[in-house]
């Protein structure tokens, strides 16, 4: 027996049933195309229902079609696609004639629904779904092209952020000397390990001097954090020096040592102490034993080559000189810093014979020096990390038979191991390699010359083989002996 529904479905050639579910299975996440076709296919079913009048039933079953399809328009909207309506196909708009008969079968209010089971008429106008029309296409602005990267790729993994220029983004909890210590050491006004060194630490002095504790906190935990920030913006400056980083670590250690219940004025003042100290010990008595251990290697009638400029190797040829003993300096200097300039005119101030030249003449000079005397940045157990160039100097000592002798202070040396210049080392920036107020030089606009790279490196290694002896304050060693005197000077 056919049931009434399957009856009723054969004498609807309009197909209501089938708009509805056509409806349904469009999704909104459709494209517009899709859902063009689905309401044309459902306009020609409806179509048929022109020529009979609809049931109760029937009507119901438009109004679904209608709010799915309002739906559906709704989402497409939001996803930036035209509203299709998925019963007449009108984008954005209903049939101009729905209140009218002959449309869509008998005629329905557009403002009035009737409800099958409650029999009641409520008034639901139905809005005229907006119209989207498509983005304009403004005008496209010419690509600019993209800015050549100036690192060299060899050294990238040492590039990192630019150094600071202004005290401008600091944090607020950063001292004021603290500030003007950052910008002296970019600016070279500071340079030299140990200088930098014992200005970091004068300053950490008058921080913890201005220092108070936070209430709810103790002072061993919350000065170190403190301190932290302070360093934190002078390796923004330029980074630290290894001298710097051995300081850094003694002076954590000895807040991490001050007993809780100590009061704070007495911690602080400890703390001070323990800075002076240091700095006596590890640096100036330091630098005069060294000196002094030094001057037994200088003879009358020597030639000493020097590289750059060394504050320990300074004091050692000034008191040599004071001793009497007569010999000449040739100082070996190098772009962009040009350090041995304040050495050699420091030298010829107190009437000593200096000769001065550049690296590219090293190979003339050195055959007149007889001892070559060098600073250190730090000294490791596999070579002399210095300032660039240094190297070229101890292997051009080398093959000249000339003996290489290192001045470095314990506070110095590190167990650090490094066979090249490459895995660590500091770049500066390479705008120093230009010679500033000289607007004829190649290198002016060297930013805008196509595949050309800068390098300015600041150090670089020599090995050990390339050194004869290294002098400290607890004696005269070679370079395989460093982290022995690093025992030494850490126990003591």
């Amino acid at each position: 027996m056919v049931s009434e529904n399957e009856e009723h479905e054969k004498n609807l050639p309009n197909g209501k049933q089938k708009v509805a579910s056509m409806a349904e299975e469009v999704p909104a996440t459709n494209g517009a195309a899709k859902a063009v076709k689905a309401s044309e296919q459902g306009k020609k079913l409806a179509d048929g229902s022109r020529e009979k009048e609809l049931s109760g039933k029937e009507k119901k079953e438009l109004a679904k079609a209608q709010k799915i399809a309002k739906r559906a328009a709704e989402k497409q909207k939001q996803q930036g696609q035209p509203a299709v309506d998925l019963v007449t196909g009108n984008k954005g708009e209903l049939p101009k004639d729905s209140g009218k008969k002959g449309s869509l079968g008998p005629a329905i209010p557009a403002s009035k629904t009737q409800h099958k089971r409650t029999g009641s008429t409520s008034a639901s106008a139905q809005p005229s779904l907006p119209h989207r029309q498509a983005p304009s296409h403004a005008a496209l602005v010419p690509a600019q092209p993209e800015k050549e990267n100036k690192n060299v790729a060899l050294f990238d993994h040492l590039y990192g952020p630019p150094r600071r220029t202004t005290v401008a983004g600091a944090g607020k909890d950063v001292h004021p000397a603290v500030l003007a210590l950052g910008l002296q050491m970019r600016n070279y006004i500071i340079c030299g390990s140990s200088a930098r060194c014992v200005a970091m630490l004068l300053v950490f002095k008058r921080v913890i001097e201005s220092y108070t504790t936070p209430p709810r906190n103790s002072l061993p935990r919350h000065l170190t954090t403190h301190l932290s920030s302070q360093i934190d913006y002078l390796v923004s400056c330029r980074p630290i020096a290894i001298s710097m980083g051995n300081a850094i670590r003694w002076l954590k250690v000895e807040i991490s040592n001050v007993d809780v219940s100590t009061p704070e004025s007495q911690a602080k003042s400890d703390l001070c102490d323990s800075i002076d100290t240091y700095v006596r010990e590890k640096v100036t008595v330091a630098d005069q034993v060294i000196a002094n251990k030094a001057n037994d290697k200088i003879e009358d009638g020597d030639v000493i080559m020097t590289f750059a400029k060394s504050s320990i190797v300074q004091q050692t040829l000034v008191e040599a000189f004071r001793r009497g003993k007569k010999f000449r300096v040739i100082v070996v200097d190098s772009r962009p810093l040009l350090e041995g300039k304040n050495l050699a005119r420091a030298l010829a101030d107190l009437g000593l014979e200096v000769q001065y030249s550049l690296t590219h003449g090293i190979s003339h000079v050195i055959r007149h020096a007889t001892k070559v005397l060098l600073g250190a940045h730090a000294m490791m157990s596999t070579g002399l990390y210095s300032r660039v160039g240094t190297a070229l100097v101890a292997m051009s000592a080398k093959e000249a038979n000339v003996p290489v002798i290192v001045c470095c202070e314990s506070v110095k040396l590190t167990e650090r191991v490094a066979l090249d210049s490459f895995v660590h080392n500091e770049v500066a920036p390479a705008e120093e390699l230009v010679i500033q107020g000289k607007t004829s030089s190649p290198l002016s606009k060297w930013e805008d010359i196509p595949n050309l790279q800068l390098l300015n490196l600041m150090y670089d290694l020599t090995p050990a083989e390339y050194v004869n002896m290294v002098v400290t304050e607890y004696g005269i060693i070679s370079p395989s002996s460093v982290p022995v005197i690093i025992r030494l000077s850490t126990n003591t």
